[in-house]
């Protein structure tokens, strides 16, 4: 029995490498698995490659892209993992504290009002949508604090609500001003990995290696919250000193996503549960296979958004809110009635 989780991790493991080779190889249009790896070997290796249009399609836009995606499903899936261990309320996920909004407002100015840096692709919508995940962080936690010393789950979800209220309501003021701009800020609020580069791969790569260490380092003391704050404060937890380690962390991870991909909705709140389901409540197993699941849900997501309506394609924050709200009402009702 102790060794059936490593056999779902490996499971986990080659059935995220599948939909990786599959996303990579469908689309518009459909290219075989053996032109797929010549393009991607000889590209890599720096051989000639036969047909230069696959190699275009395969190496320059659809590897990056699916790249891009996967670390955003893995990145936001163990946020909100952590999130709801840290907070003990199944709803929360990064977008509970209105970090995921604030970031979006970030990145919304930026295109709004051009604001860029020289020479860095994309980089005033990264730095704008981290700055202002950063700045909501710090309001939400200084009211939560002015509010309630402790810090409590509850004043902080509260308060989270209510500022990703205010901030939808900034949006929707930039956006009505935005004209010949807003089409590609609604189309960025839905959520899209559209146009991903390798640079993203490598910030997204290296976010999660970093961000996601620290949620991993801190499994134990997800574990004694998920007993109650004074529980874990009786058993030597530094209970103030984690929550804001654990929350600073997943602000900026979330920032860096949002910053890249859009507002993508859901996967960090169900992702979760499904993996919960699966591998149980202990976050030193929860918190790496929600990275897999993560992954697994959004590059699926991806793919239905490039091919369901082709050549049209589809937000994927679109496509992961209409999976995600039925699949939170099914676990929310399985919930309800294993209680009863």
């Amino acid at each position: 029995m102790k060794r059936l989780p490593v056999i779902k991790y490996i499971l986990f493991g080659i059935s995220t490498l599948l939909v990786l080779v599959l996303c990579i190889c469908v689309g518009s249009v459909n290219i075989p698995l053996s032109d797929t790896v010549v393009a991607i070997w000889n590209t890599v290796f720096g051989l000639p490659i036969p047909e230069e249009t696959v190699q275009s399609i395969i190496v320059f836009v659809r590897l990056p892209r699916v790249l891009c995606v996967a670390l955003v499903g893995a990145s936001l899936s163990l946020c909100g993992a952590a999130m709801q261990g840290l907070l003990r309320n199944p709803l929360a996920d990064g977008s509970t504290l209105g970090v995921s909004s604030g970031a979006a407002l970030g990145a919304v100015i930026a295109i709004a009002f051009g604001i860029v840096l020289p020479g860095i692709p994309f980089a005033g919508t990264m730095v704008m949508g981290m700055l202002f995940a950063f700045l909501s962080l710090t309001i939400i936690l200084s009211l939560a604090h002015k509010l309630d010393y402790s810090l409590s789950t509850n004043t902080i979800i509260l308060i989270g609500v209510v500022f990703s209220m205010f901030v939808n309501s900034i949006l929707s003021f930039i956006i009505t001003f935005s004209h010949e701009k807003l089409k590609t800020i609604t189309f960025w609020t839905m959520g899209s990995l559209a146009g991903s580069n390798y640079h993203s791969v490598l910030l997204l790569l290296g976010s999660l290696l970093v961000c996601g260490g620290i949620l991993l380092a801190h499994a134990r003391e997800l574990n004694a919250f998920a007993l109650g704050e004074d529980n874990a404060r009786h058993i030597g937890v530094d209970v103030k000193k984690v929550k804001l380690t654990v929350l600073i962390t997943i602000s900026a991870l979330i920032g860096i996503c949002v910053s890249i991909g859009g507002a993508i909705g859901f996967v960090g709140l169900v992702m979760p549960h499904m993996t919960r389901r699966i591998v149980g409540p202990d976050h030193k197993r929860l918190l790496p296979a929600a990275m897999f699941l993560g992954a697994l849900f959004l590059m699926l997501a991806d793919l239905v958004s490039r091919t369901l309506l082709s050549p049209l394609e589809l937000p994927v924050g679109v496509v992961t809110s209409f999976i995600g709200a039925a699949v939170f009402v099914y676990i929310f009702y399985v919930t309800r009635k294993v209680r009863k």
